[in-house]
């Protein structure tokens, strides 16, 4: 009986996937075409990136799409949270905090002094 269930259940998760899917490749370049223009020595929160995306609400969105960047082109490490703290990153947040001292970004406690 729960096999029944779960094939049922199939052809509507599938289409759940291919609706994410056809959505987040657009949005996922528009994210790499926001990053790539934050300049060396500034940074850009999550929440700002998802709303020049088109998507105000999607801060999250940004973070997991820069989370499995693999391009070195696209300045993941210059994305901060909106209060200001560091937020993850995926070669972790020591290396984030590096990175952003090397350019310049002041940091304090991880977080950003403006």
């Amino acid at each position: 009986m729960q096999n029944d269930k779960s094939k049922t259940d199939l052809p509507f998760m599938e289409a759940r996937v291919k609706k994410r899917t056809k959505f987040s490749s657009p949005f996922k370049n528009k994210v790499y075409e926001i990053v790539r223009k934050i300049p060396k020595g500034r940074v850009m929160s999550y929440k700002i990136i998802a709303r020049l995306a088109g998507h105000p609400r999607a801060w999250r969105a940004v973070g997991n799409v820069l989370n499995k960047n693999k391009n070195p082109k696209i300045p993941c490490h210059r994305v901060i949270r909106a209060d200001g703290k560091i937020g993850g990153y995926k070669d972790g947040t020591k290396k984030k905090i590096a990175l952003l001292k090397k350019e310049g970004v002041k940091i304090k406690n991880k977080k950003v002094i403006f």
